[in-house]
Formats: C-alpha cells, sequence, structure tokens
C-alpha cells in the first residue's frame, strides 16, 4: 500500500488503519506547492499547510516518501472526473496520478492506495479515479464515519498532531494556530454544538500537522520555538470566522529521533513535473 499524506491527521490515521487491518504500507506519497515559499494553495483536493514538515515524514518513518510539485490547478470542478480526458488538461488531480504512476513504476508490488477521505464525494471520487485508471485500489477506512468518532479515534490513537490551520467561529489564528488537537478537542466540540460546524474539521473548520503517531518508527517532529519558528499568518480578520495560518519553514520542524527507533531513513523521491 501507498498512503497519500498532506501531513494532516486524517491522511496519517487512514495508513494506520491500513496497516491495523493487515495491509502493509511500504511507501508515502505527497504533492506540493511548485513554489516552496507558498504555503497554501487554493486546492479543492490537497492541504499544502505545513508541507515543509512533510519532507521529513520519510526520515520519521523510514519509508520511501515520494514527492510532486503540482503544476496544476482546481480547474475541473465538476462532480465526475476523467482521467486524462481534454477537459481536465491543467487540473491537479493530473499531478495525483503522475505521483502514483511514479510509485508503481519504482514499486510494481503496490496495489493500493489510501487517503484521508472522510466526507468530500468531490475528493474520493478523484481518488478513485486515478486508482481506477492505474489498476490500483483506493482504501478509504474514515469514509462516512461520524466527525466526534473520527476525532476521539485520532486523539486516542496516539496521534499528535497541531492546528496549522483555523477558518471557523470559535477559532481564533492568533489564540489556536499550534495548539494540539488533544487541547483542542473539548474547544471543537464545543464550537461543533454551537455552531454546526464540523468537530474534525471535515468542513474546512482547520488543519492538522502530526508530529508523531505509531506510523514514525524512527523519529518525531518538534517544532522549534527559536529563530525561524513558524509564522503565524492572518488571512483574515474577520471578526465573526476569522481565518489564519501556521508557516512553518524547513528548518522549524526538527527531527528527534527515537530510543527504539527502527531501520534507516527512506528516501525522499522527487517526481519530475515536467
Amino acid at each position: 500500500v501507498v498512503a497519500l499524506v498532506s501531513g494532516g491527521k486524517d491522511s496519517v490515521m487512514a495508513a494506520m488503519l491500513a496497516e491495523s487491518y493487515g495491509h502493509r504500507v511500504v511507501a508515502l506519497g505527497n504533492l506540493l506547492p511548485a513554489d516552496a515559499r507558498v504555503e497554501e494553495l487554493d486546492s479543492h483536493c490537497f492541504q499544502t499547510v505545513g508541507h515543509n514538515a512533510v519532507e521529513a515524514y520519510g526520515e520519521l518513518t523510514g519509508l520511501p516518501l515520494f514527492r510532486r510539485r503540482l503544476r496544476g490547478a482546481s480547474r475541473h470542478t465538476e462532480m465526475t472526473y476523467e482521467v486524462g480526458a481534454a477537459e481536465v488538461a491543467g487540473d491537479e488531480v493530473e499531478d495525483l496520478r503522475a505521483l502514483l504512476a511514479a510509485v508503481v513504476a519504482k514499486m510494481p508490488s503496490v496495489r493500493a492506495v489510501t487517503s484521508g477521505a472522510i466526507l468530500s464525494d468531490y475528493q474520493r471520487l478523484r481518488v478513485e479515479a486515478v486508482c481506477a485508471d492505474l489498476g490500483l485500489v483506493s482504501l478509504a477506512y474514515l469514509w462516512q464515519q461520524p466527525q466526534p468518532r473520527v476525532l476521539d479515534l485520532i486523539c486516542d490513537s496516539n496521534v499528535h498532531a497541531v492546528l496549522v490551520k483555523v477558518a471557523a467561529m470559535g477559532l481564533e489564528p492568533k489564540k489556536h494556530l499550534g495548539a494540539t488537537l488533544a487541547a483542542a478537542r473539548p474547544l471543537l466540540r464545543k464550537i461543533e454544538r454551537e455552531f454546526g460546524s464540523h468537530c474534525a474539521g471535515e468542513g474546512g473548520e482547520f488543519e492538522t500537522l502530526v508530529l508523531d503517531c505509531p506510523l514514525f518508527r524512527r523519529a518525531r517532529l518538534k517544532i522549534d520555538g527559536g529563530p525561524g519558528s513558524p509564522e503565524i499568518v492572518v488571512t483574515s480578520p474577520d471578526p465573526y470566522a476569522p481565518s489564519g495560518h501556521l508557516a512553518v519553514a524547513r528548518d522549524a520542524a526538527v527531527i528527534v529521533a527515537k530510543p527504539e527507533a527502527e531501520g534507516e531513513p527512506g528516501d525522499v523521491i522527487d517526481v519530475d513535473g515536467s
């Protein structure tokens, strides 16, 4: 299995669930902005906030990390999607296909793909379309799970994640960015009750960056508070639902080895975007 990882909690949890059901995760796949200086893209499918830290995931897990820079954008926004069709030229999903095709070419034993899709048919159908085109099986273990259950599952599975983007009533960039998901759990449940939002963030209320989890067998990440520490970027000062993200520079994500570290670091494999 190749696990699609954005750095967020859902994609990491999906990979962990695959292993719990007897699959063997042998590689990671990640899409990132073409311009490394850009933190957040206007993407309908992919989280990119925290992408600088994701570069370390190969070293943390001991798995090869395939990465491709996004050349496309969210061009074809209708629900149906036909991979390779003329009307989808230049769409970001074609980058996903190129990424997974590179994984299959290098690791032909890969048979399936995990993703963190929960409620978005838009996202799920695109991953399934790419998988069908490449002869792969799409595994979305969190699909249609209730949001409170997803939040509790992740927090109770030793997944240490921090909020790196907020965009919802009840969440404030300068107050909540950098908070751990576990510490924010009571607040997330509260604002779901009060405002009807999704406590696991499936409605875009927030995004996370996983710093440690059982999948990280070699090391964990620590966000450095010194020079080069993450910068809070407020993208909307809306008085009711302000939004912002945490810009995590590459040198702010410090790799901390685990005493029980297993194996060698995984290679980072750049998938040519030309």
